[in-house]
This record gives C-alpha cells, sequence and structure tokens, in this order.
C-alpha cells in the first residue's frame, strides 16, 4: 500500500458458518476499525465493514462481498487498510507505526546505527527493533524519551540515546572509561 493509508486491522480468517469474519483491530480503540470503512485490502479491493460482538482475538465483522465461509476464509491474513486522511490527527509527541518504520535510527552525534523495521508492544511500553549494517540480530529500542528524544519525520529519522549495551558496535567509544566497572551490575543512572 501507499503512504496515503495506514493498516488498521487485518482478516484473521471465518467466524462461523454464514460469512462472518474474525476481525483484529490495530487501532488504539479497537472498535474504532468501522469507524474507517470502507476499508481497501492489499490488492486493492475496497471493503465495506460492520462489526458484530467481540470473540477471542478480535471481533466477528460482516464484509461487504463476503457471504460464505469459504469466501471468509480465502480472506484470511489480508491486511486492512484505511485513508490517512480518515484517521485522528495525533499529537506531536504520538505516531503511526506506518511513519516510524523505516526511519533512519542515529545516535546523538550523528552516526546511522540502522533503520526500524518494526515496532514492538510487549505491554511495558513500544520498543523499536532496529535492524542495519553492523547488526547480527535486530536491536529492541525502548521507544521512550530518555532512549529516543527526537523524531523528525521530514527528514526521516530519529535520534537515539541508547542505553549502554544495546548496540554493541557503538559502546566500543565507551569501553575504556567504564572497563572498571564491566560485570558489576552497577548503574550510571
Amino acid at each position: 500500500m501507499t503512504g496515503d493509508t495506514i493498516c488498521v486491522g487485518a482478516i484473521a480468517g471465518a467466524f462461523g458458518v454464514a460469512g462472518e469474519a474474525r476481525i483484529k483491530s490495530f487501532c488504539a480503540d479497537p472498535e474504532a476499525i468501522a469507524d474507517y470503512a470502507p476499508l481497501t485490502l492489499e490488492d486493492g479491493r475496497e471493503l465495506t465493514l460492520k462489526l458484530g460482538r467481540p470473540i477471542k482475538g478480535g471481533y466477528a465483522a460482516r464484509l461487504g462481498g463476503v457471504s460464505t465461509r469459504e469466501q471468509a476464509e480465502a480472506l484470511r491474513g489480508q491486511r486492512l487498510y484505511a485513508p490517512r486522511d480518515r484517521l485522528p490527527s495525533l499529537p506531536d509527541d504520538e505516531f503511526y507505526h506506518a511513519d516510524l518504520i523505516g526511519l533512519a535510527v542515529a545516535d546523538t552525534g550523528g552516526q546511522v546505527l540502522g533503520r526500524i523495521r518494526a515496532i514492538h508492544d510487549h505491554g511495558a511500553g513500544d520498543l523499536l527493533e532496529v535492524a542495519g549494517p553492523g547488526i547480527r540480530d535486530s536491536v529492541m529500542l525502548p521507544f521512550t524519551r530518555a532512549a529516543v528524544p527526537t523524531v523528525d519525520l521530514a527528514a526521516g529519522r530519529v535520534i537515539a540515546d541508547p542505553p549502554a549495551g544495546i548496540f554493541p558496535q557503538h559502546d566500543g567509544d565507551h569501553d575504556a572509561d567504564e572497563g572498571a566497572d564491566e560485570g558489576t551490575g552497577a548503574a550510571d543512572e
């Protein structure tokens, strides 16, 4: 999809035998997904959506043009997109995940550390998954004001002040200063 649309949910498969689908909402208010209909599939088809009752893992929903279980099941895994202009505007310190994915991550000295691959939330706050040259596995950077003081969408980057140890190739500058404390568990905060 293009930058003019935001992924707001996905079809998880059929629900029941009457053509309803199981919908996962990615919206902050899960029921708000219905407010953005009609929604667009990845292949460009538009679907109307009428939410039914909450069910385990999402909502039962009626989709326009889907009247059988087989039709609903055929849509399993399809992402649902809404035009950006239908979504609410956000405060200055909040961002749509789609706007962050792909941004460069630079340290406070301007050294590029990688790019944001994904955003995860495991309950304790958002984590930016960063991948790039010199990073063997992706790195999980806490998306807090302390660790990411600047998000510059216009420049296509975020400035990070990562905690020690998150970017191993980046900590080389600090090894001489912190070598005496290494392994003690002492924190400078």
